[in-house]
């Protein structure tokens, strides 16, 4: 769509994602998943990441990244549908989808200021967390939203709950 309002604007490639990396003058948040079946969990985490910066951009595991990490039967939404629903958030600036099993490369090309991940992660397992550090960023553990998985909800639409 060419409406520049339309949340698919904020869907970027990785050379996109650079520019308006070096475009932005305040402190950027990074923070990364497949943000599959969007959940009360997922907002707490995207609004905790937002306030600990200037801009928000979101990495997006894709579908075959997913599918490596979550099984066969995810995501559940594809990387365009999860991409588009997460740029139409407020507290989202730019989305970006990467094909690896971690955001490594990704954190290396954009260079955030802060990696803000979920309290299923401690400082030391957060893949980036030195590469910011050595740039005197920060990293930031975001407690879990209590009873919020997507793989709960996935279990209880299979009737598994």
């Amino acid at each position: 769509m060419s409406d520049a309002r339309h949340p698919s604007v904020k869907v970027l490639s990785w050379d996109e994602a650079r520019h308006w990396r070096g475009a932005q003058s305040g402190r950027v948040v990074f923070t990364n998943g497949v943000f599959d079946l969007l959940h009360p969990g997922h907002i707490d985490l995207l609004h905790a990441a937002r306030s600990e910066g200037d801009a928000l951009v979101v990495g997006l595991n894709s579908d075959a990244s997913a599918k490596r990490l979550k099984g066969d039967a995810r995501p559940v939404c594809s990387e365009a549908e999860r991409a588009l629903v997460l740029a139409a958030l407020a507290a989202v600036d730019a989305v970006v989808v990467f094909d690896q099993d971690t955001p490594l490369e990704l954190i290396r090309a954009l260079q955030p200021d802060v990696i803000v991940k979920g309290g299923d992660y401690s400082e030391a397992s957060v893949v980036g967390a030195s590469d910011v550090r050595a740039r005197g960023g920060r990293v930031v553990i975001v407690p879990l939203t209590p009873g919020q998985s997507t793989t709960a909800i996935v279990e209880k639409l299979r009737g598994a709950s």
